[in-house]
């Protein structure tokens, strides 16, 4: 089992390896144990429609893929590697211009080969989450 350093340090270089992910500004807030929180900043060249500021969905459904392989990756099984399997996000509301995105994910199951994840991304409204999405993902050993 690796510890919380080893897990930041492997969630980190997951982050640094995809390209979408250092474009979007993403960062690491929390690793450990099959979790992961992971936030962006708001950007004007990330806005979906100039006339309301809403960032675009597209942006929140990669922020969510990279939080729950991250949380993948952090699991105390240490896969080697991951991939997207299946991910279902459902859009609750448009996050609000101007606001950082924290997408927050757990893997709350594994098997030998498949890790079952849930993920919520939240703008400062904590209460009120932006989206939700359940996934599957593949865990290699």
């Amino acid at each position: 089992m690796t510890d919380p350093d080893d897990h930041a340090r492997i969630a980190q270089q997951f982050i640094e390896a995809i390209p979408h992910a250092r474009a979007l500004g993403m960062r690491i807030e929390e690793i450990g144990a099959g979790r992961a929180t992971i936030s962006m900043p708001w950007a004007e060249h990330l806005v979906g429609d100039p006339r309301t500021g809403v960032i675009h969905g597209g942006v929140v459904s990669a922020l969510m893929d990279t939080c729950c392989g991250a949380a993948v990756m952090a699991h105390p099984t240490n896969p080697r590697s991951t991939a997207t399997i299946d991910l279902r996000i459902d859009y609750m509301r448009a996050a609000t211009p101007g606001q950082r995105i924290t997408a927050r994910a757990e893997c709350y199951h594994m098997t030998r080969s498949v890790a079952f994840l849930r993920a919520v991304a939240l703008d400062e409204d904590e209460a009120n989450p932006v989206a939700a999405a359940t996934g599957a993902f593949t865990a290699e050993r």
